[in-house]
Order: structure tokens, then sequence, then C-alpha cells
């Protein structure tokens, strides 16, 4: 997996000064949008947010990776953002989310591929060390060496 084809610098927030989990996850879809693998954005928040419906994806630590398949993803995306302020996300562990990577995968082949990217992002974000590297970067390019260096 390389990380560098998946997250493009149109879909970093940093910070993002949004204050919802529904408004996190518009702004990441509309950057992946802008990115070039999103073509039906309104498609894909749907897709994402049904998922948030089932069960929340905080997963704790001050984290969320929200997920979505929509035949309106063209190829697999990340999207990474950076709270202004922590977002009340129903996470786990009650805490709220500083930041969230948003995953987003065509609905043709989405089995394997975000389950693969949710997988290897989990494994790294139960460090402290790369949680605290993410939340003090200070530029898109920090951010895309940080997931470069630990992902792939």
């Amino acid at each position: 997996m390389n990380i560098r084809e998946l997250l493009q610098p149109e879909s970093i927030f940093l910070p993002s000064s949004v204050s919802t989990r529904e408004e996190a996850i518009q702004q990441l879809a509309e950057g992946m949008t802008a990115a070039g693998a999103v073509t039906d954005t309104a498609d894909y928040v749907r897709a994402v947010l049904a998922r948030e419906q089932q069960s929340s994806t905080g997963i704790g630590f001050g984290v969320a990776i929200p997920h979505g398949k929509a035949s309106g993803v063209e190829r697999a995306v990340l999207g990474f953002a950076r709270f202004q302020q922590p977002i009340d996300w129903d996470s786990l562990d009650g805490d709220p989310a500083q930041m969230a990577f948003m995953i987003g995968v065509p609905e043709a082949n989405a089995g394997n591929e975000h389950l693969q990217i949710l997988v290897a992002l989990s494994r790294k974000l139960i460090h402290d060390e790369f949680r605290a590297e993410l939340l003090q970067a200070s530029s898109k390019e920090e951010i895309l060496d940080i997931l470069s260096r630990n992902i792939g």
C-alpha cells in the first residue's frame, strides 16, 4: 500500500475548524472529490453516514476512522483531518476525536482493500508516539512524511 497514492494534499485538513462528526465527514469527502478519487460526493457521504449509524467509527485514543464504500468512489482514497477543537464522535472510550482518517473505496471492490487500509492504520494508531507526531505536524507534507515512514 502506497500512502501517497491514497492520501493527497487536497484531502488533508490541518487544522480543520469543523465542529461536528457530520461536518467532518462532509469536509473530508469534499477533499477526496477535489483529489479526483470521488465523483459523487453526496453518494459517498450517505454511505459513510450509514456506516456511522451501524456503530461509531471513533476507535478511541482521540481518533476516528470513518469509512464507506460507494459507486461514487473511483479509486481507494484516504482523507485526514486534525481538528482545532476535539469532536464528540461517540468513541468507544468516551473521549472526543482529535483527528480522523476517512477511507473511501469503490463499491465494486470494497471487501479487501478498505480492510487492508483500516488494519494498517489501526496497527500504528495504538502507539502514543505515532499519534503525537500526527498531532504536532505543522504541514500537509509533514503528515504525508509521517504516514509514509510508518505505513508505507
